[in-house]
C-alpha cells in the first residue's frame, strides 16, 4: 500500500491536517472510528466517498507515524 497516494496535507485543507486525496475526511477520522470498534463497512457507509483502499491508506500513514515516534505513557513507560 502506498499511501502518499491517497493521502494529502494542504494547509488550506482541515488546517493542513492529514486527509484523504479530494475530500475533507481527515486520517483522525477514519483512525477514530476504527479505534472506536467501527468496522471498515461501517466507515464506509457513513462517508460514501471513501473506498476501502482509503481506510488501508490510513491505516498505513499511522503505522509510518508510529514508527517515527516515541510515546511516553501516564506510567512513564515508553512504546
Amino acid at each position: 500500500m502506498n499511501w502518499q497516494e491517497r493521502i494529502s496535507v494542504n494547509s488550506d485543507i482541515c488546517h493542513g491536517k492529514a486527509c484523504i486525496k479530494g475530500t475533507r475526511i481527515m486520517i483522525s477520522v477514519i483512525l477514530d472510528n476504527l479505534a472506536a470498534g467501527n468496522e471498515a463497512t461501517e466507515i464506509l457507509k457513513s462517508y460514501p466517498s471513501l473506498t476501502s483502499e482509503d481506510i488501508q491508506a490510513a491505516i498505513a500513514y499511522a503505522a509510518e507515524l508510529a514508527r517515527e515516534r516515541v510515546v511516553v505513557t501516564a506510567s512513564g513507560a515508553s512504546w
